[in-house]
């Protein structure tokens, strides 16, 4: 008798995990790095001149994809989720969660200027929430 109810959990169970995978690779758009309770996954990532990063929180905390503006190469375009000018308004805006991004929310930037891009997550910064791009020719 247990093993009836054991088999038959097993099996449904096996069911949808293979339903929920099937789902997952057929409607989810890949994206770049991650974002999980304490870092950006991978942490530092290579493109090329004019590629496309997406970040997307798969953390159940809020995070903020936030450059460093003395850390991107001059000529560069600055860029934070929110939208944001500069770092010091992304920086201000936080205090009333602006830039926010919550659990499956996305954030892209388009990289046009080579070089090395450091950004990092306003409110988990002291704990070593940073991350890199370089773009490459």
């Amino acid at each position: 008798m247990y093993r009836r109810r054991f088999l038959g959990r097993a099996g449904a169970a096996g069911v949808a995990v293979g339903s929920a995978l099937a789902l997952s690779g057929c409607l989810a758009d890949p994206y770049d790095v991650g974002m999980t309770a304490t870092g950006f996954v991978p942490d530092e990532v290579t493109v090329e001149v004019g590629d496309t990063v997406v970040w997307e929180n798969t953390s159940v905390r809020g995070h903020t994809v936030t450059a460093y503006e003395d850390a991107i190469p001059e000529e560069a375009e600055y860029f934070a989720s929110g939208g944001f000018e500069n770092e010091a308004a992304a920086r201000e805006a936080w205090s009333d969660f602006g830039g926010r991004l919550e659990n499956g929310d996305r954030f892209s930037h388009a990289f046009s200027v080579p070089g090395r891009y450091d950004y990092v997550c306003i409110p988990h910064e002291t704990g070593g929430m940073v991350g890199a791009v370089i773009v490459k020719e």
